[in-house]
């Protein structure tokens, strides 16, 4: 079971390249800072712009320099099945933990598509898969029935639920089990979705509070749930900051101001706006994460 904090890794860039220098740096200082899991090549590592090549080596990077101290959950998902597969396959070979491998987007697939296209991924590569959630970028919501009959398959080991309904895990854990991996992909409510059965979160704003985030879930694992809302309540204003417009662009603009990356994107994704840069500094400033 993962539980706690798991960083949606950001991509560093540099010169338009893998900026492979600050990556590493980046994935120790995370497991530095207490993180509890990393997750390389999701929406926030910008893995709908990486090419192949570029996708496995992040992921290689990811697991070479956390050297099984903490657990990784390659993003492996793609609107083709096949492209899906290959991907899956790589992250098992290079010695991940488990795949996190999103609903199809674009194609729109129906209930019975979504589970085949997971079926066809399961099936092909015996690897640990957590199903990625998320309708507000894949227009498809997989419903909880089609998530109970993926999660009779014994490697669908859990999800990544970022459909903002916190009614979902507790309908979820009702139909699937205990035993299934309920992690939010929504910071700012996180708390709610741990109250409802949830085990942790892929978050964003980890990649720039770290330590802050792990200690609320741990705080929360041990039952302490004043000091997590402490925390969590400390932390509000960067979750919304990191989202004022799309991810990972504050979060990239953030990270660059901690001085971790060089806040470079990859078309169509473009820097925040004026504005919003002093929104997310603001933030930053006011919660302590910057220095000096």
């Amino acid at each position: 079971m993962f539980k706690g904090s798991f960083v949606a890794l950001l991509t560093p860039f540099r010169d338009g390249i893998v900026d492979e220098t600050a990556y590493r740096a980046f994935v120790e200082w995370q497991i530095g800072q207490g993180t509890h899991g990393l997750v390389p090549c999701g929406t926030t590592g910008e893995s709908p712009t990486l090419s192949h090549a570029e996708h496995m080596r992040v992921v290689e990077l990811c697991i070479e320099v956390a050297k099984g101290q903490v657990p990784v959950i390659a993003g492996t998902g793609s609107n083709s099945t096949e492209e899906a597969i290959l991907l899956t396959r790589h992250a098992k070979e290079a010695g991940a933990n488990a795949a996190l491998v999103v609903t199809p987007y674009y194609n729109k697939p129906s209930q019975e598509g979504l589970y085949q296209h997971f079926k066809a991924i399961h099936d092909a590569v015996d690897f640990p898969i957590l199903i990625y959630n998320i309708p507000g970028r894949c227009v498809v919501d997989m419903s909880v029935a089609t998530m109970a009959r993926l999660a009779a398959l014994p490697n669908i080991v859990g999800v990544k639920d970022a459909t903002a309904d916190l009614g979902r895990p507790s309908e979820t854990r009702r139909v699937v089990g205990e035993d299934f991996c309920q992690l939010s992909g929504e910071d700012v409510t996180v708390l709610a979705f741990l109250e409802e059965g949830g085990h942790g979160c892929i978050s964003v704003t980890a990649n720039v509070a770290p330590k802050w985030v792990a200690q609320m879930h741990e705080a929360w694992m041990r039952g302490d749930h004043a000091a997590a809302r402490v925390l969590q309540d400390r932390l509000a204003p960067v979750h919304e900051a990191m989202f004022v417009e799309t991810n990972p662009c504050p979060v990239k603009y953030a990270a660059s101001l901690q001085g971790h990356c060089s806040g470079e994107l990859r078309l169509p994704l473009v820097a925040v706006s004026q504005a919003n840069q002093k929104r997310i500094r603001t933030a930053l400033e006011t919660a302590g994460l910057l220095a000096g």
